[in-house]
């Protein structure tokens, strides 16, 4: 390999580092309007802006390594579209759309990305099941090389390979023609994990490391499932870097079309799976798109930044740890959590204009009410709002409320969200709610770019280095940041058990205390609590005063928050506005008051900015004596 390419398969102490591959460029074209009966490796000649703007989706997406639309470009699939003369033209092309795109990254972003020419199957039977024999299989492989060498790619991927015997031909072919490529090699199985020659996953693995390739693995196939059961087997029987590219899933027919349903959730789940099996590569194939990689590409974020231990001392020369404050000396929420105290909050939406004067007016007068804290969202909704992190300031030092600040990583890299953290710190905000933050295309601008570097696990983990004064390079930034670290919690989501498993990854990447999405099931909460009681931190109920049965209504088909058909009878039964709203209230104060013995905390919503209906539901119990 050469020397660059190295260097970027490696963390600076020169430990392995997880490369993020693109996904489908057939599945992408196709969605474009490209008809299957047409040749989608000559779109590479008369169609490149096509191809350029797919590879483009998948770098802003995050992939690291991007392949040239050859899939199909060797001289037998082309020659059934009279195209068997151009196998050189067409490969070369191909390399040089993928290429310009990732020198448009280099000069635009500053990103690094490598190109790799695709090679695939021949889609002919090799000797002795076929008349074509070995040699003309490895020359119909070198001539594919030829035009990728000559394109300028990096290095050449070898994929979905259907038998080890062509697989063999294509790493001969390219230690030929183009001997200072790397080659990365693929094969494909069936449902049981064998090869389609029959071959074990054991036996891909010898056999291809005897052979010479550099990365070998597994992609396309019955999807992660399956090809995490052959990285493991592979994993067991060669110390070669591995690869897996698993398809979204088995397609499904639906109106006529093929279709693969595993949403980009899933194959970030089985990202983080394939690099514990020890995969050094990720990737997609067949049904992946740049929200299946961004996905990925974030979940990779969180796992590297929960890797990251404050008490691992890299290089004591200069890492300069820093112990943060106890929890109670940090603020007034951290004191009260610390000491077991109830915790009372209000949210406050920012406004979506300059003058905030009305949202002031609702923290002065919960204040003077007793309330303990204002939380302040991060452009819930994906909405243009005035900054969280504006409004909390000016509520602390015109108001004198303590404040609590939602941080979502939607719109930010890791070296913006430490930025601000930094600053907010600076400035006096002392409490954080980390949280991944709603996509663009649920607010106002669903065009708007989003980032995801991390997600609220990793955003976890970047507040805690803060406040051991230290950035996620382990670099010393002087002092602690001393936050509060709170995180968001949801008993009510339909897939519970992930959110049990993410709620133990952030308690263990150092959240302190959790708020939850509003409570209208106690069922769910108390089946929550009882879930998590292994990993318990100090729980806050989130209470929201429904307005109206539309609101109601809207909580729970569009929000997907649990709604009891007694609750929605209720709303239902408030035959005007105000009526509607007094009966919300009361629902609302009936929730805090079953709620209250289960958790720490409440925070109470103000919606649609009503700050008098949040006053309300804390009323009774502000009233209270401090115990």
């Amino acid at each position: 390999m050469t020397e660059g390419i190295q260097q970027f398969l490696r963390k600076s102490d020169g430990a392995p580092r997880t490369i993020l591959c693109d996904g489908a460029m057939g599945t992408m074209l196709y969605g474009r309007g490209v008809f299957i009966n047409r040749c989608y490796d000559e779109l590479n000649l008369s169609q490149p802006e096509l191809v350029r703007t797919v590879h483009e989706e998948y770098l802003q997406a995050g992939a690291e390594i991007i392949e040239t639309n050859t899939f199909g470009a060797n001289a037998f699939r082309l020659q059934r579209y009279g195209l068997q003369d151009q196998v050189e033209a067409i490969n070369q092309a191909g390399a040089r759309i993928a290429r310009e795109a990732v020198e448009q990254l280099q000069e635009k972003q500053a990103g690094e990305a490598y190109v790799a020419g695709s090679i695939g199957p021949l889609g002919i039977r090799l000797e002795p099941l076929g008349k074509t024999s070995m040699k003309e299989a490895q020359a119909a492989f070198a001539e594919q090389v030829r035009g990728l060498a000559a394109g300028g790619v990096d290095l050449l991927i070898v994929e979905t390979m259907t038998s080890l015997a062509e697989a063999e031909q294509a790493i001969r072919a390219a230690r030929t023609v183009a001997p200072a490529l790397p080659v990365m090699v693929m094969m494909t199985v069936d449902e049981e994990g064998n090869c389609l020659d029959g071959a074990s996953p054991q036996t891909a693995a010898a056999r291809l490391t005897e052979w010479g390739a550099d990365v070998i693995g597994c992609n396309c196939s019955a999807g992660p499932a399956t090809v995490l059961t052959v990285m493991e087997a592979m994993r067991a029987a060669t110390a070669l870097p591995l690869v897996a590219m698993p398809n979204a899933g088995m397609p499904r027919e639906v109106d006529g079309r093929n279709i693969y349903l595993c949403s980009p959730e899933y194959m970030a789940s089985f990202a983080r799976k394939f690099v514990k099996a020890g995969v050094q590569f990720v990737g997609g194939c067949c049904g992946t798109t740049p929200n299946h990689i961004r996905a990925m590409k974030s979940a990779l974020r969180a796992m590297e930044a929960q890797q990251m231990s404050p008490s691992v001392t890299v290089n004591p020369q200069v890492v300069s740890e820093v112990r943060p404050p106890r929890l109670a000396e940090r603020s007034k929420i951290g004191s009260l959590v610390a000491a077991g105290e109830f915790v009372t909050m209000v949210e406050i939406v920012p406004p979506k204009g300059i003058d905030c004067s009305r949202e002031l007016e609702g923290a002065a007068l919960l204040y003077r009410l007793g309330v303990h804290a204002i939380n302040v969202p991060d452009s819930p909704r994906a909405s243009a709002r005035m900054s969280a992190q504006s409004l909390c300031i000016q509520m602390q030092q015109q108001v004198g409320i303590e404040t609590i600040l939602h941080y979502t990583c939607r719109d930010r890299n890791v070296l913006s969200i430490q930025s601000d953290l930094i600053g907010a710190s600076s400035i006096g905000l002392k409490n954080i709610l980390c949280l991944t933050g709603d996509p663009p295309k649920l607010g106002n601008y669903p065009d708007a770019t989003a980032v995801f570097d991390v997600d609220a696990i990793g955003l976890v983990n970047i507040v805690r280095n803060l406040n051991h004064g230290l950035d996620i390079g382990r670099n010393p930034i002087g002092a602690s940041t001393g936050f509060t670290i709170g995180v968001a919690a949801n008993p009510g989501v339909p897939d519970i058990e992930n959110e049990i498993r993410r709620f133990a990854y952030k308690v263990e990447a150092g959240a302190e205390y959790a708020i939850t999405q509003p409570v209208f099931d106690l069922r769910l909460l108390e089946a929550f609590l009882k879930r998590i009681e292994e990993f318990r931190i100090p729980v806050i109920a989130g209470i929201w005063p429904l307005t109206s049965l539309r609101n109601a209504e809207f909580m729970k088909n569009d929000l997907r928050v649990s709604m009891p058909e007694e609750i929605m009878a209720r709303m239902a039964a408030a035959t005007t506005p105000e009526l509607a709203r007094a009966e919300g209230v009361k629902i609302a104060q009936e929730m805090l008051a079953a709620t209250r013995p289960m958790v720490q905390g409440a925070q109470v919503s103000a919606p649609f900015g009503k700050y008098s209906a949040a006053a309300q539901v804390l009323e009774e119990l502000l009233a209270q004596p401090a115990s």
